[in-house]
């Protein structure tokens, strides 16, 4: 039997391994992306249905500061793939200015998160995928695939982190592709992007914040 993995599609034969994918402990992980065990399925397994009902227009409302920090910061990222570098300034001062006017949020945390990618992963990309299938938008499809599969892997990310606590990020590092988001853990960046495919140069190190 052949299992799959939803990020990256590496594809865990066990007659190849000559070990059953029941007998892999827990604590395993996807060899190419690291994606938990858990999200593994079986090969040629039925793929979820997606729903039929008519997307429903969102009511338009102002945007919080939150939200335009972070539309504006892709804007920069958009203006630098695009070798705008006077844009990208701008763009990144507003991110700034915004992200300084959110309010922090005195309850937050990794669990309350999870379940922010959980709720999107069940009900938003469904739905994104219907209202692209029936406008016939390939490129929206393909933003639906990546964004769907960077989801995932960060959503694994942070169960591995519930689980097993600061044990989970020691010794190691946080990497970030900054084309698709792709987050990877690990000493040094993929060769290649498990989503998007770019070279590990396109690989961002995160540095962690300092305790206050």
């Amino acid at each position: 039997m052949k299992f799959v993995c939803p990020v990256c599609g590496y594809v865990f034969d066990e007659a190849q391994e000559k070990a059953a994918f029941s007998s892999l402990p827990e604590t395993w992980q996807c060899p190419i992306c690291k994606a938990a065990k858990s999200l593994f399925t079986p090969q040629g397994g039925e793929a979820p249905a997606i729903s039929g009902e008519p997307v429903q227009a969102e009511e338009l409302r102002p945007l919080t500061p939150g939200e335009l920090a972070a539309v504006f910061s892709n804007l920069a990222r958009g203006c630098e793939k695009q070798y705008h570098p006077e844009e990208e300034a701008c763009f990144q001062e507003l991110a700034a200015y915004f992200a300084g006017l959110a309010p922090q949020e005195p309850d937050a945390s990794v669990a309350q998160l999870l379940a922010l990618f959980q709720e999107d992963l069940a009900q938003g990309y469904p739905v994104y995928q219907a209202a692209a299938q029936a406008a016939g938008d390939r490129g929206s499809q393909r933003v639906r695939v990546w964004g769907e599969k960077v989801t995932t892997m960060v959503r694994s990310l942070l169960e591995q982190y519930l689980r097993q606590g600061e044990d989970f990020l020691k010794n190691t590092q946080v990497w970030v592709c900054t084309v698709c988001g792709f987050v990877y853990v690990g000493d040094v960046p993929p060769d290649l992007c498990p989503v998007c495919k770019v070279p590990a140069w396109k690989f961002e190190k995160v540095e962690g914040r300092k305790a206050l």
